[in-house]
């Protein structure tokens, strides 16, 4: 037997039927604040924070386990960055900004170039570095794609102190 749960006994309200405050344009120095307050994360500041990731743990892996583990780690960061260059190459050219769907398509497709690539290099990963070290590669790869944070942490300091618009302001960029 289904039981219907009656409007007013949810929990959350729900106000469909409300309006929403008007898009307001902003100006042109309104514009240049929030990019200031705002700055673009760049695709090449997370691929620049995960050669560096990289090469700490490389050095790291050389300390602990000696010179095949650090190539072993390198080549580790290597199926991360390459990838993730080829991607930030093909998503910042000048014609995936031709228009939003053009964008959206090139997203998709350096997606889906940057995963076959991954494959194609994890693959081949054993014959690429004889007598390779799994967990070290391993391990540097998963550091190498956690360094988003990094970038993002970055990100946020290059943005300065004010973060944020104000809630429940809609506004419109140019």
């Amino acid at each position: 037997m289904i039981r219907s749960v009656a409007p007013a006994a949810w929990p959350f309200p729900f106000d469909d039927d409300a309006e929403e405050p008007p898009v307001r344009q902003l100006s042109k120095g309104e514009v240049d604040a929030l990019r200031l307050r705002e700055p673009v994360l760049s695709p090449w500041r997370v691929v620049l924070a995960q050669v560096a990731v990289g090469a700490l743990a490389a050095a790291l892996a050389w300390m602990i386990a000696g010179r095949l583990a650090a190539v072993s780690a390198l080549y580790g960061a290597a199926v991360v960055v390459l990838p993730g260059a080829l991607m930030a190459r093909g998503a910042t050219s000048r014609l995936s900004s031709i228009s939003p769907l053009v964008s959206a398509l090139s997203m998709l497709g350096w997606g889906f170039v940057k995963m076959a690539l991954t494959v194609a290099m994890l693959v081949l990963a054993a014959r690429a570095v004889p007598g390779l070290v799994w967990p070290a590669m391993l391990a540097t790869m998963a550091v190498c794609l956690q360094s988003y944070w990094f970038a993002l942490l970055w990100r946020g300091r290059a943005g300065g102190q004010g973060r944020g618009a104000a809630p429940n302001s809609k506004t419109k960029l140019d």
